[in-house]
């Protein structure tokens, strides 16, 4: 049965995370005497080798936004605007301070599934024991196991629905198509949740802040003058960063 577009393009992906995540060599080197690049899985003489070529370009061009899409990278992120906005401090860390600890905290978790799609699809390719399909095939199935995991159910049949497609025995029959999506909605919705309760303390410095200064006829100070050192204050001295991070990798173990 001939694979269709979306299981193709989720099999490059889950290969070219692999790739990402493992720096190791992909594709053997040409043996003596032959001239160009040769993909492991793929006759050298076959008329597919342009086209898989110009496919595995146009994935790897998508790949950042992809695996944005596919990792925990959207819960961190969120949860780090939050605290950044209930700590006051407006651009303190700065974005690209947050983005990065966020990138390496997405690499921390995703680690062990790239480890998973290197040993079930990259190592049999190298050794030509498979072809450049079915790796593409056996690699998705580390990354759909691990957006199924944190994925709402209620967000799956959402999709499902409106995909119009029959009602699966079990969820690993999804196509990403349904996966996808509903996993980063799922993301999203945990990443608000905690960036809720991130904002609960702070937000009590704040009404305490103006509750006083309202009372003793502090008019023209704004009450975000005190409020935020109190709070940086606060954050500091609990270790805040620590208690953040520690309970948002614990999230997903």
């Amino acid at each position: 049965m001939k694979p269709s577009w979306n299981q193709c393009w989720a099999r490059w992906l889950a290969i070219g995370f692999a790739a990402l995540a493992f720096p190791a060599p992909v594709y053997a080197a040409p043996p003596a005497g032959q001239n160009g690049l040769v993909i492991p899985g793929l006759a050298p003489g076959s008329s597919s080798v342009p086209w898989n070529i110009v496919i595995l370009l146009t994935v790897l061009t998508l790949l950042p936004a992809l695996l944005l899409a596919m990792t925990p990278f959207v819960r961190i992120l969120v949860v780090f605007h939050f605290l950044r906005q209930a700590l006051g401090t407006q651009t303190t860390p700065t974005n690209q301070t947050l983005i990065g600890l966020a990138l390496f905290l997405t690499y921390f978790v995703m680690q062990p599934v790239g480890a998973d799609v290197y040993q079930v699809a990259i190592v049999p390719l190298q050794n030509n024991q498979i072809t450049a399909m079915e790796a593409l095939d056996r690699g998705s199935e580390p990354l759909r196991h691990f957006m199924l995991k944190y994925t709402r159910q209620k967000d799956l049949a959402l999709f499902v629905e409106l995909a119009k497609e029959p009602r699966p025995r079990r969820p690993q029959d999804l196509s990403m198509r349904v996966v996808i999506p509903a996993y980063i909605l799922s993301e999203l919705k945990t990443g608000f949740q905690i960036g809720t309760i991130l904002f609960f303390p702070f937000l009590v410095i704040d009404l305490v802040v103006a509750s006083i200064t309202t009372s003793v006829g502090m008019m023209q100070l704004p009450p975000v003058v005190i409020s935020t050192p109190l709070k940086i204050l606060l954050f500091v001295m609990v270790d805040g960063w620590n208690l953040v991070v520690g309970s948002l990798m614990k999230s997903f173990y």
